[in-house]
C-alpha cells in the first residue's frame, strides 16, 4: 500500500472518529427530541444546538473548499441556530442526514487519490485542502466532547 493512500485512510479514520475521540455515529441516537433540545444544567447550548453548529461549519467548510460561489457568513451569528431546539423530528433526521452525507462526500474525495488534496482549496491561494480537512477533524473533536457531556448530565450515556 502506498504511503499516499495509507495517509488518506488515516485522516478518513480520524474523520469519523474513534481514534483519539468518541465517533458521533455511536451516540448522536441516544436522545429523544425533547433532550435534543435541552439545556442540562444551565449550560447555554443544546446538543441540537452544538450539532447544528458541527452541521453549519463542516458545510461551511466545505463550500470554501470546492463552491464557486461561496459566500462568507457572519460569524457567530450565522453558525448558531435561532432556537435550542430542532422544529420537528423530520428536520433533525434531516438535519443528521445531511451531516453525514458531508461528511461521506468528504471521504470519497479523500480517498480518491486523483484528488491533490495539498493544493490550495477552491477559495484561498493559502490554505490546502489537507489543512481544512484536519480544521474539521479538530472542530468536530471539540464540540463532540461537549455533546457526550451534555448526553452523560441528561442521563443517557
Amino acid at each position: 500500500m502506498s504511503t499516499e493512500k495509507q495517509r488518506r485512510e488515516q485522516l478518513v479514520k480520524h474523520l469519523n472518529g474513534g481514534m483519539a475521540f468518541q465517533s458521533i455515529d455511536n451516540f448522536v441516537d441516544n436522545l429523544n427530541l425533547e433532550q435534543v433540545g435541552t439545556r442540562p444544567d444551565d449550560l447555554p447550548y443544546s446538543f441540537y444546538e452544538i450539532f447544528y453548529h458541527m452541521h453549519f461549519a463542516q458545510k461551511d467548510i466545505l463550500d470554501y473548499c470546492f463552491s464557486e460561489k461561496y459566500t462568507e457568513h457572519k460569524w457567530p451569528d450565522d453558525y448558531w441556530p435561532d432556537s435550542q431546539e430542532p422544529e420537528s423530528e423530520e428536520s433533525w433526521e434531516e438535519l443528521k442526514s445531511e451531516y453525514f452525507q458531508d461528511r461521506e462526500k468528504l471521504q470519497d474525495y479523500i480517498l480518491d487519490l486523483e484528488n491533490d488534496i495539498d493544493k490550495p482549496v477552491k477559495n484561498s491561494e493559502k490554505h490546502s485542502l489537507f489543512r481544512e480537512i484536519l480544521l474539521i477533524i479538530e472542530h468536530n473533536a471539540y464540540h463532540t466532547g461537549q455533546l457526550l457531556v451534555i448526553q452523560r448530565l441528561l442521563g443517557a450515556y
